[in-house]
């Protein structure tokens, strides 16, 4: 065996010219290190229940060709394991260069270092060719990364993304989802993926309207996430006890901005006001429901 080398230079592997794509390089080189040639166990077992789980994402567009158009992604911020919350502070909406996010639903362990390595792809490559990547280019190499943790996802650990940025070449921002094979699908307007997804939806199909400015985008963000972890118990609502609120993104021909936890809370404060007054003048000072009556038998389990 060869000993260790101990001069300092950086391997031959380093030095040899390849592609401008960090994981080609990385699979060239370590393959055990990226995500989907991890090993959890061997053929026929699932993970599928035992890693915590993060959701939900939503997306959507806002603008008008005259004051400039953009994109903004949401995420709340519960992650459960099986029937157990196991963080309740979990960041599932990330920047992945200066001018696109990508938020994260599935097994949280290998979304996260999913994203990394792809937030290290479009670094790498701007280092190797001097320039930004195109927005199509940045949608198609995340899409080959999903396809190669295919094994993983097939073993219950299945990671779909949502990718939104803002196209310097078309002068708008766009959206994309993923399934588990690495389809990649452009979406209009509006998308969710996750576990409450399904409400989450609906409230955009109602709340979204063209030519929303940023402000008013952000408020239909935050209460298509309210409205879907008031059905859905794996995602996680606005926590004004605990002073947590959603993770809230707003890329425009700007880059990518985070909104301040303060204005999230003041229109958090301002949707329940809005809905508690609804209530109010629809049902008065009674509480919501009435009980389960003698002898009534239901289905729900607590």
């Amino acid at each position: 065996m060869t000993s260790a080398d101990t001069s300092g230079r950086l391997p031959d592997a380093f030095l040899r010219p390849g592609s401008s794509s960090f994981v080609d390089f990385l699979a060239g080189h370590a393959p055990d290190l990226l995500p989907g040639r991890r090993d959890i166990g061997g053929a026929g077992v699932s993970a599928e229940g035992l890693a915590p789980h993060a959701t939900t994402i939503v997306a959507l567009t806002f603008g008008t060709d005259e004051g400039g158009r953009g994109v903004i992604m949401a995420g709340d911020r519960r992650a459960t394991a099986g029937n157990l919350i196991a963080s309740r502070e979990m960041e599932k909406v990330f920047a992945a260069d200066a001018y696109s996010v990508v938020g994260i639903a599935g097994s949280a362990g290998v979304a996260i270092e999913l994203v990394r390595l792809f937030q290290l792809e479009l670094e790498h490559y701007e280092k190797i060719e001097g320039s930004l990547l195109s927005l199509d280019g940045k949608a198609n190499r995340l899409s080959t990364m999903i396809r190669g943790n295919l094994p993983l996802a097939l073993q219950g650990l299945a990671v779909v993304p949502l990718f939104a940025g803002y196209d310097l070449d078309r002068g708008y921002g766009r959206l994309f989802s993923y399934d588990v094979t690495g389809g990649r699908y452009e979406e209009h307007d509006h998308h969710t993926v996750g576990s409450g997804s399904v409400f989450a939806r609906g409230a955009l199909k109602k709340l979204w309207r063209p030519g929303l400015d940023a402000d008013a985008a952000v408020a239909v963000a935050v209460e298509a996430l309210y409205d879907a972890a008031d059905d859905d118990s794996a995602t996680g609502g606005p926590d004004p006890v605990r002073q947590i609120w959603p993770v809230v993104t707003v890329v425009t021909a700007d880059g990518v901005r985070r909104t301040d936890d303060d204005e999230l809370a003041a229109t958090v404060e301002r949707i329940v006001a809005e809905r508690g007054a609804a209530h109010r003048a629809a049902h008065g000072d009674r509480p919501a429901g009435g009980g389960v009556r003698s002898g009534q038998q239901g289905g729900a389990r607590a």
